[in-house]
């Protein structure tokens, strides 16, 4: 039966172990983990594949392994703890040594990519680099491509050619996944498989780019750490016989390139352990293999497996919906999260009349909830894609409820911060030609020829940093670009900080910066953020290096300065709310077609990820969890039609989730 749940008017918002001694060690792990974990830590050489369920504390695992490793007696430096975040990283290493002492945190952490450029760094003769070499982000990379896409003329030709992000995705998922560029065309953009030995040519091109010009990208650096790491070279081997230890976070969102890497650090000393959840693999679209974990058993011989299955996050009650959902996988390695929380109350699916209605509801609940004692804070709206969020926006704005929504754009990738780093990686790097042509095209009176032209005049040797401008800069070239030269001569040839670089960069940057963004103001924040964060840093190699790969996530841009709210809700796309976690979560729009997405259908495995999605949006849920789906939706061809509620829902047995039917207030 049915439970109602009246909508009035929107109103404005004002474990116990036995304890074993164990007299060889500090810390007594035994009694400070559960009987899983406790294996998981105790576990040292061999070959470990640990499936850690949700909230079953992965990290706290983990930390406890290297404090142990350490206290055996093991050096901290024999071990290598691979990461997706360098965050995710240093907050373990800070977590062992404050359980243990300051040799934690000498252990190898860091990310795949990090691990990759010190080590390339150091070993770069033996794979045919220079050591100076510098990193491109996604939108350089994309910026190469397009420039080599401009000089073959495909914009001209009669059928609409693959922009530069596509031509990248395709380029990178063939890295990563070790697919051609006619599978990954085949299956994913079959639209434009016509256009193969085009897409050949631009990649060949592409690649000579980057080598003749001393640039990698991020797929380069994890190419040459393998071919590195395979060729099992003297210096290969000195490496890998100091690595006694390899352990590896979030194993599910390796890709096939990465997982390879293992399989390569392991060729001398064989002990590695990975940690990750299956029932969480949901980043296909970024070339995560969801059979690298499956498939794990198989990569090496003798492998063990642990599960953690004791959940420390959710309510039963949760746990009981999340083992419903993910039961029903086809392909998985068996567990069951249990708790020893108890008392709360059963998940709710919510059926609303149309997705107004229902995001009057969240607006409500949100509002009751908060009356209760909860903050906002601590309450969550999960989706599967940003626009379904919309509609609630326009309500919780007229509901006075402050809110962030997560998947805007990122630091790294804001124009502004994209200018003033192009300086100073040509500082570094004078043949660096992506930055080249962005700056070049900041100045009046440059358009994409001239620039072209001042670039060959560089590639050609008749222009240069290094010699001061009177020597090199005729008089053909306008006031601007003696002064840009004036500006990149100094910051190369005098031996600075990097806040003292940029310093100087800003300056001469200003009256561009002005110039070309009309909002200036606010962008100025992240201009002064950029300072802020180079005072930490003595090299411009280190710092370009961390920009590159492990740069701040957000821009301020749209941060108003006079909003002191400290009390913000949280609108998240589900694939940003991985490894967060709330006291009560809402997961919008759980319609078919749109949560499992339509794409999904008539392709197994995809259906199976959109599972997964929606197993990791319930997992977020502390301890009250609603479901919810408008029963009508407009569709601009077909006008008013009826939703069907997601199959992952459908037809739940009532001692796992209550139905509420929502009914308008008159």
């Amino acid at each position: 039966m049915a439970k109602k749940y009246i909508l009035s008017r929107t109103q404005k918002l004002g474990t116990n172990h036995k304890p074993t001694a164990e007299p060889k060690f500090t810390i007594n792990y035994q009694q400070q983990l559960n009987p899983a974990q406790y294996e998981a830590v105790c576990a040292n050489e061999g070959i470990y594949l640990v499936i850690a369920g949700a909230g079953s504390g992965k990290t706290r695992t983990l930390v406890y392994r290297v404090a142990r490793l350490v206290e055996m007696g093991y050096e901290p430096q024999s071990i290598l703890l691979l990461t997706f975040t360098r965050k995710a990283a240093k907050e373990m290493m800070d977590r062992a040594s404050l359980l243990l002492d300051n040799r934690c945190s000498k252990i190898n952490g860091g990310t795949f990519h990090s691990f990759a450029n010190i080590t390339l760094r150091k070993y770069a003769k033996f794979v045919q680099l220079d050591n100076n070499f510098t990193i491109l982000d996604q939108g350089d990379s994309e910026d190469v491509i397009n420039l080599i896409r401009g000089q073959l003329k495909l914009g001209e030709l009669k059928k609409r050619f693959p922009n530069k992000e596509t031509l990248f995705k395709v380029f990178s998922l063939s890295v990563n996944t070790e697919k051609s560029i006619e599978d990954i065309l085949i299956n994913e953009y079959p639209h434009f498989s016509e256009y193969l030995d085009k897409f050949i040519e631009i990649q060949k091109i592409y690649t000579a780019y980057k080598r003749k010009n001393n640039l990698l990208d991020y797929d380069d650096l994890l190419i040459f750490l393998l071919k590195f790491l395979n060729e099992l070279s003297p210096a290969a081997k000195s490496l890998l016989s100091t690595i006694k230890f390899t352990m590896v976070d979030e194993y599910q969102d390796t890709n096939k390139l990465q997982a390879d890497i293992i399989r390569a650090l392991a060729q001398v000393n064989k002990n590695v352990m990975v940690v990750g959840d299956d029932s969480q693999s949901i980043y296909s679209f970024r070339g995560a293999n969801f059979k690298n974990i499956i498939d794990f058993p198989n990569l090496f011989e003798n492998v063990k497996i642990i599960t953690l299955e004791e959940n420390y996050r959710s309510t039963q009650e949760i746990l009981d919906f999340a083992n419903h959902i993910i039961d029903q996988a086809i392909e998985k390695f068996p567990k069951h999260l249990f708790t020893k929380k108890y008392g709360g109350s059963l998940p709710a699916i919510i059926r609303a009349a149309n997705e107004n209605m229902q995001s009057r509801f969240i607006v409500e609940r949100i509002l009751e909830l908060r009356e209760e004692g909860i903050p906002l804070n601590e309450i969550a709206v999960l989706f599967r894609s940003s626009f379904s969020s919309f509609d609630l926006e326009i309500e919780l704005n007229k509901a006075n409820i402050p809110y962030i929504k997560f998947g805007g754009m990122k630091f790294i990738e804001a124009a502004h911060v994209k200018d003033i780093l192009a300086f100073l990686r040509i500082s570094h790097n004078p043949i660096d030609f992506v930055s080249w042509y962005r700056i070049l095209l900041l100045h009046e009176g440059i358009g994409p020829r001239k620039a072209q032209q001042i670039m060959n005049e560089i590639s050609e040797g008749k222009l240069n940093i290094t010699s001061h401008p009177e020597k090199n800069v005729s008089s053909k070239y306008n006031e601007h670009i003696y002064r840009l030269f004036e500006l990149l001569f100094q910051i190369h040839t005098k031996n600075q900080s990097p806040v003292d670089k940029l310093e100087a960069i800003l300056v001469y940057y200003e009256p561009l910066f002005k110039n070309k963004y009309d909002d200036y103001n606010k962008r100025k924040k992240d201009l002064d953020m950029i300072l802020t964060i180079a005072e930490h840093y003595k090299s411009i190699e280190s710092f370009l290096t961390d920009m590159a790969l492990e740069p701040p996530q957000d821009t301020v841009i749209d941060v108003e300065p006079g909003d002191k709210e400290k009390e913000y809700l949280t609108l998240s796309t589900i694939h940003s709310a991985k490894g967060l976690e709330w006291h009560t979560v809402f997961i919008l729009n759980a319609i078919d077609g749109f949560f499992p997405s339509s794409f999904s259908f008539g392709n197994y495995e995809q259906l199976e990820e959109e599972r997964r999605l929606m197993y990791v949006a319930v997992t977020r849920a502390k301890q009250n969890l609603y479901v919810s789906y408008p029963m009508q939706i407009f569709d601009r061809l077909s006008g008013v039609t009826l939703a069907k509620p997601s199959r992952f829902i459908e037809n739940i047995e009532e001692n796992k989730a209550e139905i509420w039917l929502l009914e308008e207030q008159y």
